[in-house]
């Protein structure tokens, strides 16, 4: 069996003094400026920093900002404190994090790997600056393979009458230090119950043929409709099955030349990457969720 080894990702070690932090209250004149003003006065250098309003006359304000701190660690909880004065008077809704805290993530998944794979390839390579701390399934099948990367593997079965028993299984697995479950085309549908433990923390990727085809064989039917795009679409979990806040898509141009099994490749290759993307997106704090819609800072 090969033994996959990640390469080390120095990121974490380059950026030790660095933080970000995600904004959103009611737009209004003074916040940029308060914020910056903030950070000047505890000494901070802002490196990077996007903005975006929906209407400047009573709209949400959006913005994420980065700084590097020296003694970042030692100084973030003092910072968080008073900064709390700053929110409370914009009304604003924000987080802090710092760089250096790798985000831990749960993958869950099914039959298909391909979006496993990709996901473990860029973590292997670095691209992917988290933890993964786990694999979930309802199948043995990619125990060996996710072993050979040194991550667990957790094989819960998953039936009809056996779900809600599962889903507590699972809690138990993933528990509360997880940042994001990702679910790599895990062919379950995730109950509320679940949903609310990990509110916009939960990804998933599905062809962007929904809702025109639904239920079994979507690129069956899509073949016979003669589709000239197909895609996928990476979004946050919600209630609403597959209607939760989109955070990335992507299409490909497909012909009549294309049968199914074309079709089929093509959009395993688009899943791979949307979902690759979002998830990066996500553990770079990159991602606003207002309501049902998402704010993406990706530039």
């Amino acid at each position: 069996m090969e033994l996959h080894v990640k390469k080390e990702n120095n990121t974490g070690n380059a950026h030790a003094n660095r933080a970000r932090m995600l904004i959103s209250c009611p737009d209004g004149p003074g916040i940029v400026a308060a914020v910056s003003h903030f950070l000047h006065q505890h000494g901070a250098n802002i490196v990077q920093s996007d903005q975006y309003t929906m209407d400047p006359e009573g709209g949400m304000f959006f913005m994420r900002i980065e700084f590097d701190l020296p003694e970042l660690e030692k100084r973030q909880p003092e910072l968080e404190s008073q900064f709390s004065e700053v929110a409370s008077t914009f009304r604003m809704d924000w987080k802090m994090q710092n760089v250096s805290r790798k985000k831990k993530l749960a993958i869950f998944v099914s039959k298909e790997d391909h979006c496993l794979v990709e996901l473990l390839w860029q973590w292997q390579a670095g691209d992917l600056d988290a933890e993964i701390a786990m694999v979930v399934s309802n199948h043995p099948d990619m125990k060996e393979y996710v072993e050979s990367f040194g991550i667990p593997y957790h094989h819960i079965p998953v039936t009809a009458d056996t779900k809600k028993e599962a889903e507590q299984r699972q809690l138990e697995v993933v528990g509360s230090d997880i940042d994001v479950i990702i679910l790599a085309r895990y062919m379950q549908i995730v109950s509320p119950f679940f949903i609310e433990h990990y509110r916009n923390r939960i990804i998933n990727i599905h062809h962007s043929f929904l809702p025109a085809f639904v239920g079994g064989k979507p690129y069956a039917q899509a073949y016979q409709r003669g589709v000239k795009i197909i895609g996928a679409t990476a979004h946050y979990v919600t209630e609403e099955l597959d209607g939760g806040p989109i955070i990335e898509q992507d299409v490909q141009r497909v012909s009549h030349r294309d049968d199914v099994s074309e079709l089929k490749r093509i959009g395993r290759t688009i899943e791979r990457v949307v979902l690759a993307r979002a998830v990066k997106w996500h553990i770079e704090d990159r991602i606003l969720v207002h309501e049902n819609k998402t704010v993406v800072f990706n530039g």
